[in-house]
């Protein structure tokens, strides 16, 4: 594939819809890496880290392959990093799922159920987001953009980390970040125009 834009790594440590994520960077103009590969990793401009599936789970396999390692020492070059739905969660110091566990602590807060009001979890479908301030990742999406959720956890960030929030029985954060390090909580590969804004705009600042 000719280079078309700037390498991203997407990481593949077995939890994660690798392949649509991977379609979705190549519609915007980046060129993916689906890797665990520390050498390919550093080589890249950014780091994308998908999820799909229970919290300590996927970080005993981040901790077996030297993933945080890694994404710690990414984040601490300022290399922009993007979690997405379990990604998003990872970034954080902890979660309650399953009897709990330590996550990455790249971002300040921690994980716990959807507060669902007696509503069906997982939450799935799509949801409105409202932006809570600016931000370079959410450059050009207007406010109530619906994306799309599949999740029963969600991240409670420190308010200066606090970028966008939806509702499902009542509000939850949905968009953090700190620094060059990113989470979305929806699946932007899955959310048609407005998650490829979304994924343009980590592409750019990627660039």
């Amino acid at each position: 594939m000719t280079v078309s834009g700037p390498q991203i790594a997407i990481l593949d440590y077995g939890m994660g819809n690798l392949r649509s994520v991977e379609k979705a960077l190549e519609k915007v103009g980046a060129s993916p890496v689906v890797t665990s590969d520390e050498g390919a990793i550093t080589a890249c401009d950014g780091v994308v880290l998908p999820g799909v599936g229970a919290f300590p789970r996927a970080m005993e396999r981040i901790r077996e392959l030297e993933l945080d390692r890694i994404l710690r020492d990414a984040a601490g070059k300022d290399v922009p990093v993007l979690g997405i739905c379990l990604g998003l969660q990872l970034l954080f110091g902890s979660s309650t799922e399953q009897g709990g566990a330590e996550g990455l602590g790249l971002l300040d807060g921690d994980v716990d159920q959807v507060p669902a009001g007696g509503r069906k979890i997982p939450h799935i479908g799509w949801a409105e987001v409202t932006w809570e301030k600016p931000d370079p990742i959410t450059e050009g999406l207007r406010p109530g953009e619906p994306f799309y959720f599949v999740h029963s956890y969600v991240a409670r960030p420190e308010e200066p980390e606090l970028i966008g929030t939806a509702t499902y029985g009542s509000r939850f954060a949905c968009v953090a970040g700190k620094g060059k390090v990113w989470g979305v909580q929806f699946h932007p590969e899955k959310s048609s125009s407005a998650g490829l804004r979304l994924l343009r705009n980590f592409k750019e600042i990627c660039e």
